[in-house]
């Protein structure tokens, strides 16, 4: 595209544009919840991140008479195409101004980026998978007032219409639940009740940090059996695995990671985070010099949660379960004074999980968006999509 440079992030001044290139797109949106800039260098860090045994990816910039106006990460997760047998590659990190031949050149570089490598679909924004998540994948279509919750991701308006214009089309919506109750359902009291019923078989117990080894390897175990048919699953690795036991002794509250067993074995797994971007929206993304304080100082009055993983073997399937987790969030959540919850993301065609959570008045307030094309018919396309062409408009998300 005339006017529109795209440049492959080689030095540490193409990382400082790459990263703080959000700072410049959402100054006037008041959503917008910086990201610790700490922590996204980390997932971007190719020789440590254990995502990067098995992918490989490549950051680009977009620029325009030299000012930075969009950023995107080409992806190939080799363990996510041996899993499900596929050719996918992937974009994510995408950030742009509302500019077409912005959006159209970085998606086309990470396509021809992928295709390079033997890949057949460019799928995204995946940020990088659904186990190393630097935010939820897929662009906001509905909820754009709200502020995203820990681990999730916020997007202007204009980005879903940017990606159908260069050919995309909707592959996943990803629905994003809000409970408020603050009395607990009764469907959930009577669910727990049947199940005190049934004796010592049935248990749920916070983890043991004093052996955060062993309580880890059974969250693999159930995680890697629970979601193994999920649209996007990728089985987590050992080294994911370690990483996830440093990151749930630093911010993890053991009332909030449960683990329920039958006879012994672990059969189910729940996870609840305190939302802590309602304390990192005053910290402009930095700890030093005082973003450590203002963390502290924001941090006690935190009165919500987001619900990231809820997940019970299929074996153990059926048995009220998952609403005995449910209720058991629930209670620690009141007694710790929060007020709603995200349960997030939930696919839309999972049914079993919306239905359990309609009924306990749970309600849809935000959807996220992934998109994929095959690459053969998105670059022989060349450029943006005319107004008006067989593209059409968004894909609107079918009632429930």
């Amino acid at each position: 595209m005339a006017g529109v440079e795209l440049k492959r992030v080689s030095s540490r001044s193409d990382l400082r544009r790459f990263l703080y290139l959000p700072w410049n797109l959402y100054r006037n949106d008041p959503a917008w919840v910086p990201p610790l800039l700490v922590e996204v260098t980390k997932a971007l860090d190719r020789s440590s991140h254990p995502f990067f045994r098995h992918a490989e990816a490549e950051f680009f910039l977009a620029l325009r008479e030299g000012r930075t106006v969009g950023r995107v990460a080409a992806i190939v997760n080799h363990r996510l195409n041996e899993f499900h047998r596929s050719r996918v590659g992937e974009f994510g990190l995408f950030e742009a101004a509302d500019d077409v031949e912005v959006a159209w050149s970085l998606l086309a570089t990470a396509a021809e980026w992928c295709r390079a490598r033997g890949m057949e679909v460019l799928r995204g924004p995946m940020n990088f998978s659904t186990n190393e998540e630097v935010c939820s994948p897929g662009v906001l279509v509905e909820g754009f007032q709200h502020p995203p919750v820990i681990m999730t991701g916020h997007s202007p308006p204009y980005y879903a219409p940017l990606l159908e214009a260069c050919g995309l089309r909707k592959a996943r919506d990803l629905l994003c639940y809000r409970v408020e109750d603050r009395n607990i359902p009764p469907r959930l009291l009577r669910a727990a009740e049947r199940l005190a019923r049934a004796g010592g078989s049935v248990r749920v117990r916070p983890i043991a940090f004093r052996d955060l080894r062993a309580e880890v390897e059974r969250i693999k175990e159930i995680y890697n059996a629970s979601w193994e048919r999920n649209w996007g699953f990728v089985p987590l690795t050992d080294e994911e695995i370690d990483l996830m036991a440093r990151t749930l002794k630093a911010i993890v509250d053991p009332r909030f990671c449960l683990l329920a067993e039958v006879g012994g074995r672990p059969a189910g797994f729940a996870l609840q985070l305190p939302d802590l971007n309602q304390a990192f929206r005053h910290m402009d993304g930095r700890w030093l010099p005082w973003g450590w304080a203002k963390f502290l100082w924001h941090r006690r009055h935190i009165r919500s949660a987001r619900v990231l993983t809820l997940g019970v073997k299929p074996e153990f399937r059926h048995r009220g379960l998952d609403s005995l987790l449910v209720y058991r969030l629930f209670q620690e959540g009141l007694r710790a004074g929060y007020r709603w919850a995200e349960c997030s993301w939930i696919l839309e065609d999972n049914l079993p999980m919306r239905n359990a959570l309609e009924r306990i008045g749970a309600y849809v307030y935000k959807v996220y968006r992934v998109y994929e094309a095959p690459l053969a018919s998105l670059l022989s396309a060349g450029g943006p999509v005319p107004p008006g062409s067989a593209v059409g408009p968004l894909v609107p998300r079918p009632p429930h």
